[in-house]
C-alpha cells in the first residue's frame, strides 16, 4: 500500500467514525466537536486531491465558521452538558433503513458512472482568474454560492441557538418564582 492509500483510508475511517458519532452523540457540545473532526478530515481529502483552494475554503468556512458559531452558541446559552432525548426503536429503525437506502443509491450511482479521461487542456489557474470568478455572475462565477453560504451561516447560528436554548433558564426562573 502506498502512503496516499494509507492517508485516504485514515481520512475515510475518520470521516465515517466521526459522522456516526456526530449523529448518535447525546451531548450537544460533543456532537459539534465530532462535526469539526469530520469537516477537517474532509479538507484533508481535498488536500490529497490537490484542491488546495477548496480545502482552504472547507477549513475556514465550514470548520472555522459554522462549527465555531455552533460551539459559541452552545457556550453562550450555558447548555454545555445538555443531553438529547433517547430516540425510540421505531425512529432508529427508520433512520437505519433510510441511511442504508441512501448508501445503496450513492454506491450504485458511483459504480454505474463511467469515469473517463478528458481531452481538454487543463485550465490555467492564477490569482487574477480566481478573484474574477469569485466576484462574477457568469458561468464560472461564485458570487451566488457565497451568498447562499452566508445564508447558511445565519441559519446555522439560529439553529444552534434554538437547539441550545431548549429547556433552558426560562424553566429554571419560572420554577424559582413558583417556589417563592
Amino acid at each position: 500500500m502506498s502512503a496516499n492509500q494509507i492517508m485516504f483510508l485514515l481520512f475515510a475511517v475518520a470521516i465515517v467514525t466521526f459522522s456516526i458519532l456526530t449523529v448518535t452523540s447525546r451531548k450537544i457540545l460533543r456532537a459539534a466537536v465530532y462535526l469539526l473532526f469530520v469537516l477537517v478530515s474532509t479538507s484533508g481529502l481535498y488536500f490529497m486531491l490537490n484542491y488546495q483552494f477548496l480545502a482552504g475554503v472547507q477549513l475556514t468556512l465550514y470548520a472555522g465558521g459554522i462549527v465555531v458559531l455552533i460551539i459559541f452558541s452552545i457556550l453562550l446559552t450555558s447548555h454545555i452538558n445538555q443531553k438529547f432525548e433517547l430516540t425510540g426503536w421505531r425512529k432508529s429503525l427508520l433512520s437505519a433503513i433510510a441511511s442504508a437506502a441512501g448508501a445503496i443509491l450513492a454506491i450504485t450511482s458511483i459504480l454505474d458512472f463511467r469515469f473517463g479521461a478528458t481531452r481538454e487542456a487543463a485550465m490555467e489557474v492564477n490569482m487574477h482568474s480566481i478573484g474574477r470568478n469569485l466576484l462574477s455572475l457568469d458561468y464560472n462565477g461564485y458570487i451566488l454560492p457565497f451568498e447562499v453560504i452566508s445564508i447558511l451561516l445565519i441559519a446555522a447560528m439560529v439553529a444552534a441557538i434554538v437547539i441550545a436554548k431548549k429547556g433552558g433558564p426560562v424553566k429554571q426562573e419560572s420554577q424559582n418564582l413558583n417556589q417563592q
